[in-house]
């Protein structure tokens, strides 16, 4: 008989279908908030009103903002944004863009509870992977400054107590992971993302596809978590197709948030990833390949590596793709080359050279060694990049 353990987070609530800027003001009300500082994309601080009106909703609440968080959350931006919020008496951290200010904001709310000022001082916080693929989580005194979250991309961060940050020195991206890290509050408004590029929403949209596909193939795969899966599946894989021929169908982009969210079930509740994250996690910390751009390329080729070991579960993820009858790896191959997003290593300017470094670095990360078909070697990692290639 199948046993585990769902644990569920210190998330307060999820705020649907509602304008981001009052959402955000009635939160800071609602938890007693006086100086809220704004950590946000620096395209719509740059191009848009939108940063403006949040702030002016916030009044005087508002403490200022930073708008300089680059690709992979680098340590030294983490602490750069860090310092300016304590600077201005920051209690309340609102990330505002991307998947990068989301993971930076955690972070920062790391930096804030035990005065980090330099990059080198994260380093005792980060999880650390040993060569069992056992993971080890140092304990640390949980942020007291929380985090709200508006997400304009589908990476779905937002709902998970890890933030990925990267050591620009090993050129690594590593895990800071801790229950007290997790938002306090998300808020889902599909108006806000009508600004972000259709490669970002439609490549992270596709990173919210692999977090259903892994969860539903997990070692740890249940009946909670099955369900979430496959219904994320359906709504992201007509919601994506929506907004590629529509950008500006607000229901369609909610359908997208909603599924994204739904795709974060099994993670948020303990249920661990495969390679293709694995591999996706040292692309982005390694190469600088951009997060979504990552699954796009590798979900498929993995679904292909594991497929003598688990195509039963495959042939649900193809079905509810839309694809009943198919391979997963043919489903997805057709729903991401139909969103016009890369699929091969090449085409994202990685080169051949580079692999045997990927290959080694993959043996770092933790979900290389849950991955469903067995992977305890670099030459393993390399069957599965070569084929990307």
């Amino acid at each position: 008989m199948q046993s585990g353990e769902v644990v569920f987070t210190g998330m307060e609530r999820v705020i649907f279908g509602q304008e981001a800027a009052g959402a955000v003001a009635a939160e800071a009300e609602r938890l007693g908030a006086e100086r809220v500082y704004l950590l946000v994309s620096g395209t719509l601080n740059r191009e848009t009103d939108a940063v403006e009106t949040m702030a002016a909703a916030l009044g005087s609440r508002y403490a200022g903002r930073c708008d300089h968080m680059p690709s992979h959350s680098p340590r030294e931006a983490v602490v750069d944004c860090a310092n300016a919020a304590r600077e201005a008496g920051c209690d309340l951290l609102v990330s505002f863009g991307g998947g990068s200010a989301t993971d930076g904001g955690k972070a920062v709310t790391i930096c804030l509870e035990h005065d980090i000022t330099e990059a080198a001082e994260l380093e005792p916080f980060r999880t650390v992977v040993d060569e069992n693929g056992d993971r080890h989580f140092p304990e640390y005194d949980a942020p007291t400054v929380r985090q709200i979250v508006v997400p304009t991309t589908l990476s779905g961060g937002e709902f998970n107590a890890r933030a990925g940050v990267t050591n620009t020195v090993e050129k690594l991206k590593q895990s800071y992971i801790h229950p007290g890290i997790i938002p306090i509050s998300v808020i889902l408004d599909p108006a806000a993302t009508i600004y972000t590029p259709e490669w970002l929403w439609l490549s992270t949209g596709i990173r919210a596809v692999d977090h259903a596909v892994e969860t539903y193939c997990s070692l740890d795969a249940n009946a909670y978590t099955d369900g979430a899966a496959l219904q994320a599946l359906r709504l992201l894989s007509a919601g994506l197709a929506r907004v590629k021929a529509d950008p500006s169908d607000l229901e369609a982009r909610l359908q997208c948030l909603m599924g994204a969210w739904i795709s974060m079930t099994g993670i948020v509740t303990g249920t661990r990833l495969g390679a293709s994250h694995a591999i996706g996690h040292i692309l982005g910390g390694t190469a600088n390949v951009p997060h979504g751009y990552t699954s796009c390329i590798m979900l498929p080729y993995v679904m292909d590596y594991n497929a003598a070991i688990n195509s039963n579960r495959q042939a649900d993820i193809a079905a509810a793709l839309g694809q009943p009858g198919g391979s997963a790896g043919d489903a997805l191959d057709k729903l991401i080359s139909g969103l016009g997003m890369p699929r091969t290593l090449r085409d994202v300017e990685i080169t051949e050279d580079q692999l045997p470094l990927l290959a080694e670095n993959c043996m770092l990360d933790s979900w290389t060694y849950s991955n469903p078909r067995e992977i305890r070697s670099p030459d393993q990692i390399m069957e599965i990049l070569r084929a990307a290639f």
